[in-house]
């Protein structure tokens, strides 16, 4: 797989490179009566390239994955996107598709083409595709000033576009556990229009992970539908308008363990079968974006404003989660959140560029809940089997989130660049908090094949208003679902000092780095599953700190290429100071006096891969690789080393009729490895989860 390891932070174009065609152009008239002809594909080369430029990377480490990269995995571009993100060092894995980056909860940020897009109330489907990314960077440690909010990780997209010609392609995988997915992408222009559009439906019969070691899960069907679309008109050859939208309806099976003990007596049933429930969620997100981008005298810019509607609904089994659970609820959440987004760019002086901008965001978080409960005395024990409903409507608020920055990059030297900068945020919602953060980065090329750099970061990380729900604890008490404690401060916002520091050095074939890390956290902020439902939420240790090494490395030669990638982390909490009814009094007791590791600590975490062109024929393998994930009381034990190993080929085919077809083979697991995610014990885990088994699938792509 061909990847390339950026540990520098210099600003690049990520465009591709132009190609003319004939039938690409528009005409505008000029302020003399004339016209002037615009090369649709020129032009929008030169506005991507201008938008790239609005984003830094100094002092901080980078890693690409362009297109072809993606093409080298096994399922291609029907690899689901946090799988491709585990490629990439420092990633670790969890159960509903969740991802850590170095020792944080999720904590990531999504841009496409520069905008950020709000997450999602994502318990476990992927919102984004991975056939819209023609090129994803991803940024991880002392960030520059542009950066906020969410910090473990930038993930920022560029989507493939139309401005380069007229075309499309359809495919299909399918295989192992009922998996059924089409799909469907165009692209195309016409004068100065050019656009995109992607979708796919998968079927499986694995939606979420397997809870028991057995190679079929239980009620575990889902289907999922997504679409993205960009669409963008050239104003001038420095002015363009864009809109993008996209969309994600997921739905689940949550999947059961059979053959459990029931906890509590309904009236009127005498037995029920865990492997019988029938508990489902929905998953919804949509958002729409529309974008001026371009250049005025020497600056260039991008103005957006968007909005992203999400919501999880989740229903539950009305008699076995009362036998079992003890509560059936109803659970609907939903975000709305309208974003304005300016970033802008000047050249000023000797060697300096200026990058300034803002960040407003106006969220409206709703959580209702009707919940059966059955009473119960004051330690919990059931007193009726005659269940009683309780309704608990979280008040409505308008969440807002204010930011500014503004940073300076500095070439000092031809070998030494320095950028610096201030921003500024504040937010408005459960709690009203903000800080000032100062950044500072370095990068030295200290030859051709020798690049260092250096970066410190102040960070502030507000609370997910998304996924906060604020409990009325009183209404339950005296119920099977009486909390474990009454104590219900608000969550915090999350502060940290970070220090990053890397070398990055090719010899030959073979490109290395290595990055250390240091963090260090007042209100660290962790997520966990407390209820039945899938859904998580936010709480806060007073103090966190969290270190780690990452090791990488690539090598190409000809038509092979490998990579591998090795990462060592470290993450530790102390005293649970938020959130703390989701906790027993014995474990709040423990954690107040003892640094304990989060639940996503991963002391080793491991990927790597080959691939090899045969005459026409790409053969390809990878693995990952994980120390265990936290179990146990207050975390204090981690589960068993796992390996997944993956193989494929593709290779292209002329039909009679059809014309050239590729044709894909994939193997999941080749080994078919059991192993455990998640064991169901640990600080906020709610139910044990197991890899993928083996699976076969086989892809089919016709472009046109």
């Amino acid at each position: 797989m061909t990847r390339t390891l950026l540990a520098i932070a210099v600003t690049c174009a990520l465009s591709a490179t132009p190609f003319a065609h004939a039938d690409e152009t528009a005409t505008q008239a000029d302020s003399t009566g004339g016209s002037t002809t615009l090369n649709t594909v020129e032009v929008s080369a030169a506005l991507d390239k201008s938008r790239n430029r609005l984003s830094p990377d100094i002092g901080a480490s980078q890693y690409v994955i362009d297109q072809q990269a993606i093409r080298q995995l096994p399922l291609g571009d029907a690899t689901p996107l946090n799988q491709v993100l585990l490629q990439v060092p420092g990633f670790v894995q969890d159960s509903y598709g969740q991802l850590h980056v170095r020792g944080d909860h999720a904590d990531l940020q999504y841009r496409i083409n520069g905008v950020i897009i709000p997450e999602s109330i994502s318990g476990f489907g992927q919102t984004l595709d991975t056939r819209q990314i023609e090129n994803v960077q991803v940024l991880t440690g002392a960030l520059p000033a542009q950066f906020g909010y969410r910090t473990a990780g930038v993930v920022e997209i560029d989507t493939r576009s139309g401005a380069q010609g007229n075309g499309g392609n359809i495919g299909l995988t399918a295989g192992s556990f009922g998996t059924w997915n089409p799909e469907i992408s165009l692209y195309g222009n016409n004068g100065r229009w050019s656009g995109f559009l992607t979708g796919n439906f998968l079927e499986s019969d694995v939606g979420i992970e397997n809870p028991t070691s057995a190679r079929k899960s239980i009620h575990d069907h889902t289907n999922q539908a997504k679409g993205f679309g960009s669409i963008s008109y050239l104003l001038a050859d420095d002015t363009r308008l864009s809109f993008m939208f996209g969309m994600a309806n997921n739905r689940f099976q949550i999947p059961n363990n059979p053959n459990q003990a029931p906890v509590y007596s309904l009236n009127g049933v005498d037995d029920f079968e865990s492997g019988m429930l029938d508990e489902r969620q929905r998953e919804i997100t949509r958002f729409g974006v529309l974008s001026l981008q371009g250049k005025f005298g020497a600056t260039d810019y991008q103005i957006s404003l968007g909005q992203r509607y999400t919501s999880v609904n989740y229903q539950p089994d009305p008699i076995g989660d009362l036998i079992f659970n003890g509560v059936a609820g109803s659970i609907v959440r939903s975000n709305r959140a309208n974003t304005l987004q300016a970033d802008f760019s000047t050249p000023f002086a000797q060697g300096h560029t200026l990058r300034y901008g803002l960040y407003f965001s106006s969220e409206h978080p709703l959580s209702d809940s009707v919940s059966q409960v059955f009473p119960a005395d004051a330690d919990g024990n059931q007193t009726s089997s005659v269940p009683i409903v309780v309704v608990d409507n979280a008040p409505r608020i308008d969440a807002r989130t204010w930011g500014i920055y503004a940073q300076d990059e500095w070439n000092l030297t031809d070998k030494l660049t320095m950028n610096y900068g201030l921003r500024a945020d504040k937010i408005d919602a459960y709690v009203n908090e903000g800080q000032i953060s100062p950044r500072i980065g370095f990068v030295y090329q200290a030859g051709d094949s020798t690049t260092l750099h250096a970066g410190y970061a102040r960070y502030f990380t507000p609370p997910p208003a998304e996924l906060i729900s604020p409990a009325d604890i009183a209404l339950f008490q005296g119920t099977t679902n009486q909390l474990p404690t009454d104590v219900n401060a608000e969550t915090l916002s999350e502060r940290s000092h970070y220090f990053d520091a890397g070398i990055s050095q090719k010899i030959g074939n073979f490109t290395l780095g290595l990055d250390a890390y240091y963090r260090k956290v007042r209100n660290l902020l962790d997520e966990g599953q407390f209820g039945a439902a899938l859904i998580f939420s936010p709480f806060n240790y007073a103090r966190g700190r969290v270190r780690g090494v990452e090791f990488t490395s690539d090598y190409t030669n000809g038509n092979f290429g490998a990579y591998l990638n090795i990462s060592s982390s470290r993450a530790m909490g102390k005293d649970v100071v938020t959130g703390q009814y989701n906790f027993g009094q014995g474990e709040l007791d423990y954690i107040a006096t003892h640094w304990v590791h989060l639940d996503h600590d991963q002391r080793l975490t491991g990927s790597g891969g080959v691939n090899y062109d045969w005459n026409g024929t790409k053969l390809g393998a990878n693995f990952l690789y994980g120390s265990g994930l936290r179990a146990d009381f207050a975390n204090t034990a981690h589960l068993p080393a796992y390996y997944q190993i993956n193989l494929s080929a593709s290779r292209d085919f002329e039909l009679p009729e059809l014309g050239r077809i590729n044709a894909r083979l994939a193997l999941i697991n080749v080994t078919d490895r059991v192993y455990e995610i998640r064991d169901g014990s640990g600080i906020g885990v709610g139910a044990p989860q197991y890899g993928p088994r083996r699976g076969v699938y086989v892809g089919f792509t016709k472009e046109f």
